[in-house]
């Protein structure tokens, strides 16, 4: 199409139209502005009780108004209209922490008899690779118990923002050998490890206790800086597990303290971070088999060590 230049208005006839049309523009919108000022109003000139109502029962209209306002960018997608902020520390106390959990035993050791009884080096002496547990009277194995507290130790723990490493989660065919189990730890650089136990004694008797490491060195073993923060950790635990299952220490050793020391256990002895064991009852009890197998009862124990862990860790 030829550009005609005769269709195009002049410069001035732009001007009063353009002028024009907006007059004719503004002229019923000041119409209905009045219009509704004057509904809204009351007698004296004032809003009416009716504009004053619906005002109040639209809120979010005066809100909307408002934040375009004052440039408010709230992300209207999140209830509240504010975008959450991340967790505090308060909220969770273990982030950075490294701890490493240890379940006594393995439910298939008793399938692989021969592996586990090979002898390891346990720095002193040596030791058998592992055992199978024991067992409640009705034939709860220790080391689906070990399991079972220990996965409810890492879903508290790691609520808490620490870091979990598991020796073993029921995945091969035996073990991991003690001293083995060790080096988890180490290679962890944990801040804390425990070996979840439960006991085979006696009837009679009952209650749980925390083994602790002795002075030990030779060979590959020198616990001399785990000793203290180990017992330090162990106090934690006792404690802690007294108050969140209402069990008492053992009354068969410990003297009462719930604290037990030994220097036979590749475990402790090869571990180079603060390490404890704990037996959470005796399983040849039939008071504390009772606990032991109620699910209840073992979140509880799981808590208690959490607890234990958390107030070592943040001493």
């Amino acid at each position: 199409m030829s550009y005609d230049e005769s269709q195009q208005p002049t410069r001035g006839r732009s001007g009063r139209s353009t002028l024009t049309l907006a007059v004719a523009a503004l002229v019923p919108a000041a119409v209905a502005g009045w219009l509704v000022w004057q509904g809204m109003s009351g007698p004296d000139g004032g809003p009416s009780a009716a504009s004053v109502a619906g005002a109040a029962a639209s809120p979010s209209a005066a809100a909307s108004a408002s934040a375009s306002a004052s440039g408010d960018t709230r992300d209207d997608d999140v209830p509240g209209g504010t975008v959450p902020a991340e967790p505090s520390a308060r909220a969770r106390p273990l982030a950075g922490k490294a701890v490493v959990i240890d379940p006594g035993h393995n439910p298939r050791n008793r399938d692989h008899t021969a592996e586990i009884n090979e002898p390891v080096d346990i720095g002193t002496t040596t030791k058998e690779c592992d055992t199978t547990g024991t067992s409640t009277n009705a034939g709860y194995p220790e080391a689906e118990f070990t399991l079972d507290v220990s996965h409810r130790l890492r879903a508290l723990l790691e609520k808490e923002g620490a870091t979990v490493t598991f020796t073993h989660d029921n995945k091969r065919p035996y073990g991991p050998c003690v001293d083995e189990r060790a080096r988890i730890g180490n290679t962890a650089k944990a801040d804390a490890a425990i070996s979840v136990h439960a006991d085979g004694s006696a009837p009679g008797n009952r209650g749980f206790h925390v083994i602790l490491p002795a002075p030990v060195k030779g060979g590959g073993a020198d616990t001399s800086a785990i000793v203290g923060p180990s017992r330090d950790l162990g106090e934690h635990i006792v404690g802690d597990f007294a108050r969140a299952t209402g069990g008492s220490p053992a009354n068969y050793l410990g003297e009462g303290t719930g604290l037990d020391v030994r220097a036979d256990l590749g475990g402790l002895n090869l571990s180079t971070v603060p390490k404890v064991f704990i037996e959470c009852g005796n399983m040849r009890d039939s008071s504390d088999a009772a606990l032991l197998t109620d699910a209840e009862w073992r979140q509880k124990a799981a808590q208690g060590l959490a607890d234990g862990i958390r107030g070592f860790l943040k001493k």
